[in-house]
C-alpha cells in the first residue's frame, strides 16, 4: 500500500478535495469533494460595525506561524456544539509536515503570553483552504480570520476556501459555490503565484505556494490515480492512499516560508495598529 504523505495531500487540494476523519482517534481518513463548496470573498468580505471597533482596538497580539502545532491541536479539541473532531493524528502530522514544507500556515490572536485563538490552512498558488478555527475569547478567532484576510489581499491571494457555508461565515458574506463553479475558480487562483510570506532577497521560493504546471487538472485526476472512491460527495474510509492528481511540488518550494519561521516571533507579529491597517486593506479590496 503507497503511503498517502503531504505531497499527496497537496495533490488533493489542487483537485478541489480535503482530508477529514470521523473521530479523533480513528486512523482512517476520507476524502470530501461537496457539490456545494463554501467561499469566504477577498473582495467584498463583510466586517460588521462591532467587530471592525474590536478590530481596530487590537485587543489582542496577533502573530502568524509561531505556534502552528498548538493552533492545530486547540482546533482538535472537542467543544460543546461539536464533541467530536474530524481532526485525528494521521491529519494533524500531515499539516504538521505541510507546515514544516512552508505550504501550512497559522493565524494567531495571544492576550498576555497565551494563545486565546486562531486558525490554518494551506495555501497553493492563489488559494488559501481555510482548514479550522478555535476560540478561548470574545471574538478571537473572528479577529484572527479578519487578519488573515488581510493578508491574503495585500500578498496577491485571489481564493479562500471555506469548505462548507455555515451561518458562522454567513455574516462574513461567504458565497455558496456549485462543484463547477468551485473548480473553475480554483484553476484560475493555482495559476497565481502568490506568497503567504515575502519573498526573501535572493530566494527563489518566497512562501511554499509554487506549484507544477499540471495541477489543477479537476478532481477526477484524484479519482483516476487510484484508491479515491466517491460516495455521496466521499470517498470510502481508508480510501485516500495513493491519491494523486498531477500537482507537482516545485523543487525548494517552501524555502521562503521557512526563512520566515526561523527568524522567531518577530518576523510573525503584527505590529500596533495592525487591525486598522488590516481593515484598510479589505476595505480597499471591495
Amino acid at each position: 500500500m503507497e503511503t498517502f504523505g503531504p505531497s499527496e495531500l497537496l495533490s488533493c487540494y489542487a483537485n478541489g478535495v480535503f482530508p477529514m476523519a470521523d473521530a479523533r482517534d480513528d486512523d482512517r481518513m476520507f476524502l470530501v469533494d461537496p457539490e456545494w463548496r463554501g467561499v469566504l470573498p477577498l473582495k467584498g468580505f463583510h466586517v460588521s460595525r462591532r467587530l471592525a471597533r474590536k478590530v481596530r482596538a487590537d485587543p489582542y497580539e496577533v502573530r502568524f506561524d509561531t505556534a502552528f502545532a498548538t493552533v492545530v491541536a486547540l482546533c482538535a479539541e472537542p467543544r460543546p456544539d461539536h464533541p467530536e473532531t474530524w481532526i485525528n493524528r494521521p491529519i494533524e502530522r500531515l499539516y504538521g509536515e505541510l507546515h514544516a514544507m512552508g505550504f501550512a500556515h497559522s493565524v494567531e490572536c495571544w492576550s498576555q503570553g497565551q494563545l486565546v485563538g486562531g486558525l490554518y490552512g494551506v495555501a497553493l498558488g492563489g488559494a488559501f483552504f481555510g482548514e479550522s478555527m478555535f476560540s478561548r475569547a470574545t471574538d478571537a478567532s473572528k479577529i484572527a480570520l479578519v487578519h488573515l484576510v488581510a493578508r491574503l489581499i495585500d500578498y496577491g491571494f485571489v481564493l479562500l476556501d471555506a469548505q462548507f457555508m455555515t451561518e458562522h461565515l454567513a455574516q462574513f458574506g461567504a458565497l455558496e459555490l456549485s462543484r463547477a463553479q468551485y473548480r473553475r475558480r480554483l484553476k484560475a487562483a493555482l495559476a497565481v503565484d502568490a506568497r503567504f510570506w515575502p519573498q526573501p532577497i535572493g530566494s527563489s521560493a518566497g512562501g511554499g505556494s509554487s506549484i507544477g504546471s499540471g495541477a489543477g487538472g479537476g478532481a477526477t485526476g484524484v479519482a483516476a490515480a487510484g484508491g479515491v472512491e466517491r460516495t455521496g460527495g466521499r470517498t470510502t474510509a481508508g480510501g485516500v492512499t495513493g491519491a494523486t492528481g498531477g500537482v507537482g511540488v516545485a523543487a525548494g518550494a517552501g524555502g521562503g516560508g521557512g526563512a520566515a519561521l526561523a527568524a522567531g516571533a518577530a518576523g510573525g507579529v503584527t505590529r500596533p495598529g495592525a487591525g486598522v491597517a488590516a481593515l484598510q486593506s479589505i476595505s480597499q479590496a471591495s
